[in-house]
């Protein structure tokens, strides 16, 4: 009798632990995390000189609401917290510190900019919240040694920059260059990079100069560079500071061959501004699709692109590649959340980050896709160059791809 009881016993244990659900057991959150919602935290310059990057934010949005009427991600709705820094350093500070302490997020995405993702590095990272795709390609946000709760979005500045003396180096040996540069850690890796792919050829630099975010005009800046004798400009600046020097290079009757880099290649904030004309055989890089090229006109990523726009950002310009940029931003962020599953903790959204193996973006090129490592948070290691034509960028040449460590 004593052991029937003790069997029957047993067996009633058995079934109540299978009573509770398998996936309740094994849900695992952090601050900003819950069964019914993620808190998504997030500085963008909607105001400021580098508010042209705010229609990435919108974007970003925009994307969410389309999650969240979809069902969320893994039925959580993503709430996307975001807040107006105008791209200046303390008030990242001021605004990332209420993220985290007041409205407790699970994580920082796309925090905008090189400065202001600086200002925040240490104090995510001490506290050990994600700064997820930094929107930034300076070689700090790629470190994971260092700082393992910071993974960068962007393309290396280094490598960006060492990709054009390349070129130039192939196309253009005797050029005599002037570099105009950004001066924070934005402008710095450009240059550092830019001077490492030229190596002994470095002497073809004749003349460099910098500018501060805060200055209204670069004009006297193109003027020191023209007046240096140099042919080729290399232009490592964001929108604004990219489209005055465009304009002020055909004002002044100047023709170099004008090297901008990839942050400053937006048709519609940069090279409109300063006038398509102005801008026609400016050389840059890039790895997403153009959908103003009738090329993409039958891609499915790209159909799901203009969908989206037409449906939750209609008054987005779905020809520029800032809300190109948004849109496949937040596409990889929600393939990271999915990847979490009900592990919604700050250190497995770094753990999925890292091992993303060969993720295609509806928008990046044929042949770019993103695969990171424990060891390795470089996000975008492959560049298509591009020339504008007056219209649209052009491809030139093939896809390369950056494999060196920084």
């Amino acid at each position: 009798m004593k052991n029937v009881l003790l069997k029957r016993v047993a067996a009633v244990a058995i079934l109540l632990a299978l009573s509770i659900p398998a996936a309740q057991a094994q849900k695992k959150y952090d601050p900003g995390a819950s069964d019914t919602e993620i808190k998504v935290g997030q500085t963008v310059p909607l105001s400021g000189p580098a508010s042209a990057y705010a229609v990435i934010g919108k974007t970003q949005a925009a994307y969410m609401k389309m999650i969240n009427d979809q069902g969320g991600v893994n039925g959580r709705k993503v709430n996307l917290i975001q807040y107006d820094d105008a791209y200046s350093p303390p008030k990242t500070v001021e605004q990332t510190r209420k993220l985290v302490e007041s409205d407790e997020v699970l994580l920082t995405f796309q925090i905008i900019g090189t400065a202001p993702n600086v200002a925040v590095q240490k104090y995510l990272n001490a506290k050990k919240v994600p700064q997820l795709f930094a929107a930034t390609g300076a070689a700090r946000f790629t470190d994971p040694k260092n700082f393992p709760w910071t993974m960068g979005f962007n393309p290396s500045y280094l490598v960006e920059g060492r990709i054009y003396a390349q070129y130039l180096l192939k196309n253009h040996p005797n050029a005599r260059i002037g570099v105009l540069y950004q001066n924070d850690d934005l402008g710095n890796d450009y240059l550092a990079g830019f001077k490492a792919g030229l190596g002994d050829k470095a002497k073809m630099i004749v003349a460099e100069t910098s500018y501060e975010i805060t200055e209204p005009t670069i004009d006297s800046q193109i003027l020191r560079l023209k007046d240096a004798g140099a042919d080729v400009l290399f232009s490592a600046t964001t929108p604004k500071q990219a489209a005055q020097a465009i304009k002020k290079v055909a004002e002044i009757g100047w023709k170099p061959l004008h090297i901008i880099d990839i942050n400053a290649s937006s048709v519609s904030a940069v090279l409109k501004p300063a006038g398509l004309d102005n801008a026609k055989g400016v050389v840059s890089v890039g790895y997403v699709k153009d959908s103003a090229d009738p090329e993409w006109k039958d891609d499915p990523g790209m159909k799901r692109y203009l969908a989206f726009m037409a449906k939750y950002y209609p008054e987005g310009d779905k020809d520029s590649n800032l809300n190109v940029y948004g849109y496949i931003t937040a596409q990889l962020l929600v393939q990271v959340l999915k990847q979490c599953g009900d592990d919604l903790t700050r250190e497995n959204v770094m753990r999925q980050a890292a091992s993303l193996n060969n993720i295609a973006l509806d928008l990046t090129l044929p042949g770019i896709s993103v695969t990171t490592t424990p060891t390795d948070y470089r996000v975008n290691k492959q560049f298509q160059m591009v020339q504008f034509d007056g219209q649209r960028w052009q491809k030139l040449g093939d896809i390369v791809t950056d494999d060196a460590k920084e």
